[in-house]
């Protein structure tokens, strides 16, 4: 399973690929928002930044954009930017419409904004790259997202669509595991979210009980 981060903070980007090697990116309007520069700045620098890579970086279409022609005209100027750029569309029938378009123009896209299984599938079918079911939006809610990504992943298998799944609006270090148990191709998190996957307390309990075993090694050593 692929990890992409999801933010439009450069800082950000460019410490997870130091850091962390991230496999690509996902961004949206409220992230882009929340980095509070022009978002043709942003993007970029974000395209700059993995020129050179194979690392796919998903970028949203203006969402108040309710005309399939118009989705995608925006996602052609989108793409242009960046040969990394994957255009991302929301569920809905414009929007599956425009998938369709950019998909035989050989544009990658990522269909967002995905609650429903029966979504997943339009969004398949319509030749889209990348679906993007939302988990933490569904549980926050009330629903039970324990065989979502599961049910996604079957339907691919079954039918030999070659859509990759991409869990996103994931919460916590459980739902990457869950998404990667459940077939998840890729999972996309925030900053936050990935430091806490790195750590455990057991983990931290574990280094203070070596940590007092060394120290009392290294006393022993230095009153011989």
């Amino acid at each position: 399973m692929r990890m992409f981060l999801d933010s439009a903070h450069v800082n950000e980007i460019r410490e997870a690929l130091d850091m962390w090697d991230i496999d690509g990116l996902t961004t949206n309007p409220r992230h882009v928002a929340a980095a509070g520069r022009p978002i043709n700045d942003i993007l970029d620098e974000i395209g700059e930044i993995f020129s050179g890579t194979e690392k796919p970086v998903s970028v949203e279409v203006d969402p108040h954009l309710t005309d399939w022609t118009a989705i995608v005209e925006e996602g052609v100027r989108l793409a242009e930017i960046s040969e990394n750029f994957v255009i991302k569309v929301g569920a809905g029938e414009a929007g599956y419409r425009a998938v369709q378009e950019l998909s035989e123009h050989g544009i990658r896209t990522n269909v967002t904004l995905v609650f429903s299984t029966p979504q997943a599938w339009h969004a398949a079918r319509c030749g889209a790259t990348y679906v993007s079911p939302f988990l933490g939006w569904k549980e926050a809610h009330g629903d039970d997202v324990s065989t979502f990504i599961g049910e996604i992943s079957l339907l691919y298998e079954n039918f030999g669509y070659p859509t990759q799944i991409i869990a996103a609006a994931i919460r916590n270090s459980r739902q990457i595991a869950d998404a990667a148990l459940a077939g998840a191709h890729c999972v996309t998190a925030g900053v936050a979210v990935y430091r806490e996957s790195f750590a455990n307390p057991y983990t931290d309990m574990g280094h203070r009980v070596f940590g007092d075993a060394w120290n009392s090694i290294t006393q022993d050593e230095s009153s011989d």
